[in-house]
């Protein structure tokens, strides 16, 4: 009786079966984190080189004044300049659909007369574009790709595959009073030029002095924070990582930076340089901290220098990073230096 009833289940499971249908296993992506000491940098910029101006996020509200102040700047530097097709495009929040700015991009990428890529502006978009761009003509024609905040995301694509790029500002900030982004132009082209060498700035009370040396990585908080898990989530195994970030609630910093923790990103850094922490917004109930301090609970456990007040980010003073580049970095109590 036992046997039967055995019989007939297998034969019960046999028809139930044969009307499932059968479900693949989703292909993962897998995650290639760069851990190469040796960048390739592209070619530094010369008189009569091309850049292009391409819009990969958000939409360019100032786009006459921004394309005029563009082309009377990289003109004075003896440059050329093209424009990508829909960099005036306007679709609701993005500059063009997420199609359009990634054949712009791609555009850009693929053509070998172009030298440099400086992104008009950030806001958001980046990331929804990413893994629509194809490398494969760009590391046959490495060029300089420009900007910071959503362009993070690309700074960090193109960190694992072993390029330097530069976070610096964007031709939208060259609305601002020309003499508040004068050091941001300025390094901007010292670093396009190849002529940028180092930085030394005054210190602050809460930095964790010490001496480091490695590859410069990172961005803006939210975007390193979006991309962990990804293809673009950076190994900072040995580097030192640069932070910057725009209109967040301290809880916010914090979550961000645990989720970085969790994640391993302090873990074995040889560094890290906080830059400009803008606009944050005013808890309620009151966080309770500076913001200096909570980083510094968050990095307890990781015994390498700390720099904070680094001029880079969202303010107008912008000063231009090598990402991707081995740095030397000196902190005190009195003064930050940065060698490139």
């Amino acid at each position: 009786m036992i046997f039967k009833s055995f019989i007939y289940c297998l034969f019960l499971l046999s028809i139930v079966g044969a009307d499932i249908p059968t479900v693949e296993t989703p292909k993962i992506k897998k995650i290639t984190p760069n851990t190469l000491s040796n960048m390739i940098r592209p070619a530094y910029l010369k008189i009569g080189d091309t850049v292009a101006i391409l819009a990969p996020a958000g939409v360019l509200k100032q786009d006459l004044e921004v394309i005029e102040k563009t082309k009377i700047l990289l003109k004075k530097w003896g440059l050329k300049v093209v424009f990508g097709e829909h960099l005036e495009t306007k679709e609701n929040h993005f500059a063009g659909s997420d199609s359009e700015r990634a054949s712009d991009f791609q555009w850009a990428l693929d053509q070998p007369n172009i030298k440099a890529i400086w992104c008009a502006r950030g806001g958001y978009g980046a990331l929804r574009i990413i893994d629509k761009l194809n490398f494969k003509n760009f590391k046959k024609y490495p060029k300089w790709i420009i900007g910071y905040s959503d362009i993070t995301v690309l700074h960090s694509a193109l960190n694992n595959l072993g390029y330097e790029s530069i976070h610096g500002m964007m031709c939208v900030n060259l609305t601002e009073d020309e003499k508040s982004i004068k050091l941001s132009i300025k390094t901007l082209k010292s670093a396009l030029f190849g002529a940028l060498k180092s930085y030394e700035i005054k210190g602050h009370k809460d930095n964790n002095p010490g001496n480091a040396s490695g590859q410069l990585v990172g961005g803006n908080l939210s975007l390193l924070t979006a991309t962990l898990g990804s293809e673009t989530s950076l190994s900072t195994m040995g580097k030192i990582i640069f932070i910057e970030e725009i209109g967040e609630y301290k809880y916010h910093i914090d979550r961000q930076l645990q989720s970085l923790k969790r994640a391993g990103y302090f873990q074995q850094c040889s560094g890290v340089i906080i830059g400009d922490l803008s606009k944050l917004k005013i808890n309620n109930p009151k966080w309770g901290q500076t913001i200096e301090a909570l980083i510094l609970d968050i990095l307890e456990d990781t015994n390498v220098p700390v720099a904070f007040g680094f001029p880079a980010g969202h303010e107008l003073e912008n000063r231009a990073l090598y990402l991707g580049r081995h740095i030397k970095l000196n902190v005190t109590k009195t003064h930050t230096r940065v060698s490139f």
